[in-house]
């Protein structure tokens, strides 16, 4: 495969998809070697990192005019599981058909990474001398925490990333519709991990001589309470500006309801009488915490005195884990012990200093769709390189039909992308490299 690959991004992919990157265990070291050697034959400088055998990642740069600091263009290429789905081809052919990538990975994220290999070969190969350095960072684990990833270059090459001040990654730039207008959300923050353990104790006793209100029933009960009430509502820069923007494009009643979603008094009202597409505004307005792992005893007639339950919360930019235990306390009371296992911080707020320039590129590409900004209510590898001042922009444009459902179809069987909506999205980050901020 020839660097001109860059003019063909549908075949790329097709290409990247063929390497299984299922993680675990992930053994990205061909499908690095493969991005290395395209690479290389274009004239690119690149180096290899690797924390563990089999886990590479690569850096590749492209050097600029000296006029702005560095740009990064980071994204990962292992893949989860197809186990257990039904496909209708399969999931590591790479099959192009009815205008659509088929394969897992075509949208999270080897799609995004075909976007960014195809605007740096293509600025080698067409000549182009962006205003400051290009560094793409082809990542490892990211769908297993990234400790073999991101974490590591951050942790321990952090001077590969000097100067940078912005950077490309997942997820963002996708279209979705509201009745016939088209939006196209780009990622400027994301929600915090704030890992929990919660632990409800009672007496124990023998399973023959049953205990009411011992430890399992309390769980119960801290179940229920966990799934019939919210967290408290806060309302946040990124979610606000969405709203604004949505509410000014679409108008009428509409409109009037996404504003009532900024006020703490209505939001949940509001959310319940949206439906499905009110679970996606609820995580944008909540600390919001899911029960995920149970532990207890281990003899079938014992009853135990101890239950842990392991909660996944995610936590709004700004807020802390002594936030997330205060508000889970006033909900379960005092019985309940919490324990914060892990949290990964982020900044309060995003740096918005690129964000017209792209948001100008998508009405440049689509004039009747409207950018606006996005809270991503999961995490991706910016937070890791959020540590070292870096502000990630979540810029994978894809133009997508109004019946492509984007969110159900990632991780999911039947993965695909449209051809075209890849091309539309090469395009995009061609744009955005010549139009790196300077300062």
């Amino acid at each position: 495969m020839t660097p001109d690959i860059y003019q063909r991004p549908a075949e790329l992919l097709q290409r990247l998809i063929q390497f299984d990157t299922t993680n675990p265990p992930g053994n990205e070291t061909e499908i690095i070697a493969f991005i290395n050697k395209l690479l290389t034959e274009a004239g690119l400088s690149t180096q290899i990192l690797a924390k563990a055998p089999h886990r590479p990642n690569l850096i590749a740069r492209l050097k600029g005019r000296g006029e702005a600091p560095p740009l990064l263009l980071q994204g990962h290429v292992d893949v989860v599981t197809t186990k257990g789905q039904h496909w209708q081809v399969p999931p590591f052919e790479g099959r192009i058909a009815d205008g659509y990538v088929w394969g897992r990975g075509a949208l999270d994220m080897k799609g995004g990474v075909v976007m960014m290999l195809s605007s740096l070969l293509r600025a080698k190969v067409e000549g182009l001398t962006p205003p400051g350095d290009i560094i793409l960072a082809i990542l490892a684990d990211e769908e297993a925490g990234s400790d073999m990833g991101a974490k590591f270059l951050v942790e321990e090459h952090p001077e590969l990333f000097e100067g940078v001040r912005y950077a490309i990654g997942e997820f963002g730039g996708f279209t979705f519709y509201v009745g016939d207008q088209r939006f196209y959300p780009i990622q400027v923050a994301e929600k915090q991990i704030c890992w929990m353990k919660a632990t409800v104790r009672g007496p124990a006793g023998h399973g023959s001589r049953p205990i009411r209100g011992g430890a399992m029933a309390r769980l119960g009960e801290m179940l229920l309470k966990l799934d019939r009430h919210r967290l408290a509502v806060h309302i946040t820069p990124v979610p606000r500006q969405m709203f604004e923007t949505m509410a000014d494009a679409l108008g009428g009643v509409t409109g009037v309801a996404l504003r009532g979603l900024l006020s703490p008094r209505l939001a949940d009202r509001i959310i319940d009488l949206l439906g499905e597409r009110g679970r996606l505004f609820d995580a944008m307005l909540h600390n919001t915490v899911s029960p995920t792992i149970v532990r207890g005893g281990d003899k079938i007639n014992v009853i135990l005195s101890e239950v842990t339950v392991e909660l996944d919360g995610r936590l709004l930019p700004g807020q802390t884990p002594e936030d997330m235990l205060r508000e889970l306390h006033a909900i379960l009371g005092d019985d309940v012990q919490l324990e914060v296992l892990r949290h990964d911080p982020g900044p309060p707020e995003p740096d918005m200093g690129w964000f017209d320039v792209l948001a100008a590129i998508l009405r440049e590409l689509d004039p009747e769709g409207v950018p606006t900004s996005l809270l991503q209510v999961g995490v991706t590898d910016a937070r890791f390189f959020a540590r070292l001042g870096i502000q990630t922009y979540g810029f994978l444009p894809l133009k997508l039909p109004p019946d492509f459902d984007f969110a159900s179809t990632i991780h999911a069987a039947n993965e695909r992308v449209p051809v075209e909506a890849i091309e539309f999205g090469a395009e995009a980050l061609y744009r955005a490299i010549q139009r790196m901020p300077k300062a």
